[in-house]
């Protein structure tokens, strides 16, 4: 697997490796709840795993799919650069930052009209303005996000693609915080998920089954080899490492 470069460019001129905002691989910021999970289902009265009665093998939950690991650790991160504290003034949600070299990192957003707003934040909105630029490799783009399946967060960013082999100039990342609370955001948390990926051309086709028993007898087989005891065999024969550093 060839292996290409992202460049992460300052856009103050007092940052530095250790700056908390410094972007990082994004598998470095995987949650302590994240940690802690369980791999197997446990029986809450006994202490004990269940045991599958189909095959005695241990019951895999939720944190025994790669999927869901890989999409949290796939790509780089944009942190905070400082505390950041949002708070009620007179009904209003607003935010406040101490630091004085950032005073200008979260400020409010004008609204956006047509722009579907999410359930359950705020309608008034904030936006980052972002530490870094990006740049890519030529034909490659990076794609923004809200840190993925990481719903303990109390805000949702707002998602992008910008073709970061091309433009490199950092800006402004609106962003929803959810309804009913307030607190402070420590230096360093993850605001935002960068995935670098290769722009191609795709076309779609159909692949129809018709025959119940064919769809049934596939299912079977595919069952009986990924759901076998204890689980793990996406992970072992068919899961591709990427790394990021």
């Amino acid at each position: 697997m060839d292996t290409q470069k992202i460049t992460f460019i300052s856009n103050r001129a007092w940052l530095n490796e250790d700056s908390y905002s410094r972007p990082i691989p994004i598998i470095k910021t995987i949650p302590e709840w994240y940690k802690k999970a369980d791999r197997y289902a446990v029986n809450e009265q006994t202490g004990e795993y269940w045991q599958s009665p189909y095959d005695g093998g241990k019951i895999p939950t939720w944190k025994a799919c790669p999927a869901v690991y890989d999409v949290m650790g796939t790509g780089y991160t944009m942190r905070t650069p400082c505390d950041i504290e949002f708070y009620l003034d007179n009904g209003e949600i607003n935010a406040r930052i101490n630091d004085p070299m950032y005073q200008d990192f979260v400020g409010p957003r004008e609204p956006m009209p047509q722009f579907e707003h999410p359930h359950g934040y705020y309608k008034r909105h904030f936006a980052w303005w972002i530490d870094w630029g990006v740049a890519l490799p030529p034909g490659y783009s990076a794609l923004y996000a809200s840190p993925m399946n990481r719903f303990e967060l109390p805000f949702l960013t707002t998602s992008g693609i910008i073709d970061a082999d091309k433009v490199n100039m950092p800006g402004t990342m609106p962003f929803f915080l959810r309804e009913g609370w307030t607190g402070t955001l420590p230096a360093g948390t993850p605001y935002s998920q960068l995935i670098p990926f290769k722009r191609e051309s795709w076309e779609s086709d159909l692949e129809i089954v018709n025959d119940p028993m064919e769809l049934y007898n596939r299912n079977l087989v595919l069952t009986a080899k990924y759901r076998g005891p204890d689980g793990g065999v996406y992970q072992r024969e068919v899961w591709e490492r990427r790394t990021y550093s």
